[in-house]
C-alpha cells in the first residue's frame, strides 16, 4: 500500500519531577536541602530514512507519546533524561501543523533530523530554590509538560523530471524503457496507482531521476480520478515532461488533452504551472500521428516537442538527451515560501497579556493562557511554599489586578484548567 499522507498527534514526554529532600545524617543537624532536579522528557524527532518510500508505518498510529524524564531524588541526585523518540520518514516528507497550516519542516536529505515536539524540562528540586534569604526551601516542582502537536505529514517524491499526462498515453512504458524502474503496464486506465521512480543513465555519463505519476483527467486538481493526491508529487520536480498520445489511439485530440492538463496544473498550483516543460509526442507509429503533430505544432509553435514511439523504441535516446539538457539548465525552485514556515515569537508588545480572563454564565472567572497553565501543572499544591509561590507568580503577572478591574469580588470562584480557586486576600 502506498501511503503519502497521514495525520497524527505527537505528545512529547513530560519532565521528571523535582524532589523535596533534606540531608539527614547523624551528628549533622540542619543538613540543608538536597533534592535533585528531574530529567528532561522525550523529544519527538523526525529523521529521514532513504530506504523508506511511504508513510505506511504511521498510517495506523493515531498518537505517538514520548516518555517522562526520571524524577529527581534526595542526596542531590538528578533524574536522567528520557530517551528521544525518533520517527523515520521518507525523503521529501513535509510536516505541517494541522491547526495553523504552517510548515514545520521539509525533510529532503538522508539522515536529516528535526525536533517536532520538545520534551518538558525537569522540575527543580528544593536544592535549586535555596537562596541566602531562604536557605532551606520546602518546595520543588513537577516536571514541565511536553509539547503537544497535531501534524499532517505529506510525502512529495524527489525527482528531477516528472512524467504527466492523461491515462494510457504511455508514461509507464517510457519509464520502463529508459530506466531501471518496473512500473505496472496494462491496457486500461489508472494502472499506475502510486508514483514510480527510475534512474535514467545517458550514454554521455549523465543521469537523472524520473517519476511516473498517475494519469490525470479533467477535475484532477479538485479530486477527480487520482490527480489531486499525486499532483503534489510533481511539485518537487525540476521539470515537467508532458506525454501526449499524438496518434489519438483512444479518439482524443492531443490539443484538447494538452489544454486540459495545463488547466489542471494551473488550478492546482501556479508554481507547478511555471515549471520548465518538454512535450513528448508518443505513439508516432500510428496513422493519425503526423497530421496531429503538425496541427499541434501550429497551435503551440513555442513548445519544445520531441517525437517518439515507445512501442517501436524510436526517439528515446534523443528524448533522454533533451530532458537532461533541460534539467541541467534549470534550478530547483524552493517548494515553500519562508513565510509559510513555523516561526517563533521573539518579542511581545508591552500591552499584550499572556492570558485571557472571561466569566461564564454561572459567574465563574475563567483564566486561560499557556504560561499560567504550565505554571499550574508544575506546582505541587500539597506543599505550602509551592502554593505561596504560585500566588506570587500570578500577582506578578497582573492576574489579581486584572480580575479586580473586571469586577471580580472577594469570594468569587476562579478556574484555571480543571482547578477551582477562591479569589481572596
Amino acid at each position: 500500500m502506498y501511503v503519502d499522507e497521514v495525520v497524527i498527534e505527537l505528545i512529547a514526554g513530560n519532565g521528571g519531577d523535582g524532589c523535596t529532600s533534606f540531608r539527614r545524617e547523624k551528628f549533622i543537624p540542619l543538613g540543608g536541602p538536597n533534592g535533585g532536579n528531574g530529567g528532561r522528557g522525550s523529544n519527538i524527532i523526525f529523521e529521514v530514512d532513504k530506504g523508506l518510500k511511504t508513510l505506511i508505518d504511521l498510517k495506523y498510529k493515531k498518537q505517538i507519546k514520548g516518555n517522562k524524564g526520571v524524577n529527581g531524588k534526595g542526596s542531590n541526585k538528578h533524574g536522567a533524561n528520557a530517551k528521544d523518540v525518533v520517527i523515520k520518514v521518507p525523503e521529501g516528507t513535509t510536516v505541517i501543523d494541522y491547526d495553523t497550516g504552517l510548515v514545520i519542516c521539509d525533510l529532503i536529505e538522508d539522515k536529516e533530523r528535526y525536533t517536532i515536539c520538545h520534551g518538558g524540562r525537569g522540575g527543580r528540586g528544593n536544592k535549586a530554590f535555596a537562596t541566602q534569604e531562604e536557605p532551606a526551601p520546602k518546595m520543588s516542582e513537577y516536571g514541565e509538560p511536553g509539547e503537544i502537536k497535531k501534524v499532517k505529514c505529506e510525502v512529495k517524491v524527489i525527482a528531477d523530471a516528472g512524467l504527466i499526462g492523461m491515462p494510457s498515453v504511455g508514461k509507464s512504458t517510457i519509464l520502463s524503457l529508459i530506466s531501471n524502474a518496473s512500473p505496472k503496464i496494462a491496457a486500461y486506465h489508472f494502472t499506475t496507482l502510486a508514483p514510480n521512480l527510475g534512474v535514467v543513465n545517458l550514454k554521455d555519463g549523465r543521469k537523472f531521476v524520473m517519476a511516473d505519476l498517475p494519469g490525470l483527467i479533467e477535475g484532477a486538481s479538485e479530486g477527480a480520478g487520482l490527480g489531486e493526491r499525486f499532483l503534489k508529487h510533481a511539485m518537487r520536480t525540476k521539470v515537467v515532461v508532458h506525454v501526449l498520445d499524438m496518434g489519438s489511439f483512444e479518439g482524443r485530440s492531443p490539443i484538447d488533452d494538452y489544454k486540459q492538463i495545463r488547466k489542471e496544473l494551473e488550478k492546482y498550483d501556479q508554481k507547478l504551472a511555471r515549471k520548465p516543460e518538454i512535450v513528448i509526442a508518443n505513439k508516432m507509429d500510428l496513422p493519425k500521428a503526423d497530421i496531429n503533430l503538425k496541427n499541434f505544432k501550429k497551435k503551440y509553435p513555442k513548445l519544445d516537442v520531441v517525437e517518439i514511439s515507445a512501442l517501436n523504441n524510436k526517439g528515446l535516446d534523443n528524448m533522454m538527451v533533451r530532458i537532461a539538457d533541460l534539467i541541467d539548465n534549470t534550478e530547483l525552485e524552493p517548494l515553500y515560501e519562508e513565510t509559510k514556515y513555523e516561526s517563533h515569537i521573539i518579542y511581545k508588545f508591552k500591552n499584550e497579556k499572556p492570558y485571557t480572563i472571561t466569566r461564564d454564565s454561572e459567574g465563574v472567572w475563567i483564566i486561560k493562557g499557556a504560561e499560567i497553565e504550565k505554571l499550574l501543572r508544575m506546582t505541587k499544591f500539597q506543599e505550602d511554599e509551592s502554593v505561596l509561590r504560585f500566588g506570587r507568580k500570578l500577582r506578578g503577572m497582573g492576574v489579581e489586578d486584572e480580575l479586580e478591574n473586571l469586577g471580580a469580588k472577594r469570594g468569587d470562584d476562579v478556574q484555571i484548567l480543571d482547578y477551582m480557586f477562591t479569589f481572596k486576600e
